[in-house]
C-alpha cells in the first residue's frame, strides 16, 4: 500500500545485538504519526535522533516545549525525560535513529549538540540527512556485516551535522570536546580529573561545571563509564582474565574494578560474562 500523510504507518528496526563498540545503532524506522501520538514522558538509555519529514509536532525536554515542523531535527539524550507529540491536525511523519558509543558524543558536540542544545531548526543538509537515515534502516539485519553497514551510514549521518553545524561553536562545548578527547586517548592510565583540566585549560571546578553543563554528567562519571563500557565489551568479546581486562581499562587492581562493576551493574565481572547478551 502505498504510504503517504493520510495512511498511518510505523516502520522499525530494533538491534537485538546491542554491544559496547565505538558507535553502534540501536534502533531506526520511519513513522506516519496518528494525530496527537505521544511517546513519554519517559527517559531512553541511549542518544536518539528525529527528523520531521513532514508535518508537525511539539517536544518536551528541560521543561521547555518546542514546536517542530518539516526539515527540524530533535535529539535526546540518555537519561533525560523528554515527550514528543504528533499535532492534532498535522501530524507528523519522521525518521529516526537511535544509538550509542565511545563516539557518540564527541560527535554530537561537534555537531553542536549539548544537554541544554537538543534542536535544529530548518537543518540546512536536511534531504541528505533524511535519505541516510533511510539508508541505514534499508541496512538492517543482525549479522554482523549489517551491523557494520548500519555504523557505517551512521558515521556519515554524523559527518554531515558536523559539517553543517555553526564554525564557531559554544566555548563550553570545546572545552568539553578537549576533555573527551584527553579521556579516550588516556583511559587506561591512572589519569586524574585534575589531568583532564589541565589539558583543556581550565580548572577543575570550571570543567565540572560546563561538562555538566553540557553533558549531564561530570567528568568522573564520564570516565567511569566509558571504562566500564569497553570493559563490558572485552567481557564479552574475549578471554581475557578479569585482572587484564580491569588494568587495559584503566583500573588500579581487579579488587577495586569489580567492586566499581557490581555498583553499576549489580554483579560481578564474572557474572556479567557469563549471562546471555542483552536482547
Amino acid at each position: 500500500m502505498e504510504k503517504n500523510a493520510t495512511v498511518t504507518f510505523k516502520d522499525s528496526y530494533k538491534n537485538q545485538s546491542r554491544s559496547s563498540a565505538a558507535l553502534s545503532v540501536y534502533n531506526t524506522g520511519r513513522q506516519q504519526c496518528p494525530p496527537n501520538y505521544q511517546w513519554g514522558p519517559g527517559i531512553r538509555d541511549h542518544y536518539l535522533m528525529h527528523y520531521v519529514i513532514s508535518g508537525r509536532g511539539y517536544y518536551t525536554v528541560n521543561d521547555s516545549t518546542f514546536s517542530l515542523s518539516s526539515g527540524d531535527l530533535f535529539l535526546a539524550f540518555p537519561g533525560v525525560p523528554i515527550t514528543y507529540k504528533a499535532h492534532g491536525r498535522h501530524p507528523w511523519e519522521y525518521c529516526w535513529v537511535g544509538f550509542n558509543g565511545s563516539d557518540a558524543l564527541p560527535a554530537l558536540l561537534a555537531a553542536g549538540f549539548s544537554k541544554d542544545h537538543l534542536i535544529i531548526n530548518n537543518l540546512s543538509c536536511g534531504p541528505k540527512f533524511q535519505s541516510v537515515l533511510t539508508q541505514i534502516y534499508e541496512c538492517r539485519g543482525g549479522d554482523f556485516s549489517h551491523t557494520l553497514e548500519m555504523t557505517g551510514k551512521l558515521y556519515s549521518a554524523l559527518a554531515l551535522l558536523v559539517k553543517s553545524a555553526p564554525v564557531k561553536g559554544h566555548p563550553e562545548s570545546t572545552y568539553v570536546q578537549k576533555a573527551v578527547e584527553y579521556i579516550h586517548g588516556h583511559y587506561a592510565y591512572g589519569i586524574s580529573v585534575e589531568e583532564i583540566a589541565d589539558y583543556t585549560g581550565i580548572s577543575r571546578s570550571q570543567l565540572y561545571r560546563v561538562f555538566l553543563q553540557e553533558t549531564g554528567q561530570s567528568p568522573k562519571e564520564y570516565l567511569t563509564n566509558f571504562r566500564m563500557n569497553l570493559a563490558c565489551r572485552l567481557l564479552k568479546t574475549t578471554f581475557l582474565p578479569v585482572g587484564t581486562i580491569a588494568a587495559s581499562t584503566g583500573f588500579e587492581n581487579s579488587l577495586y574494578f569489580s567492586k566499581a562493576f557490581h555498583k553499576i551493574y549489580g554483579q560481578s565481572p564474572s557474572m556479567y560474562r557469563r549471562s546471555p547478551k542483552k536482547e
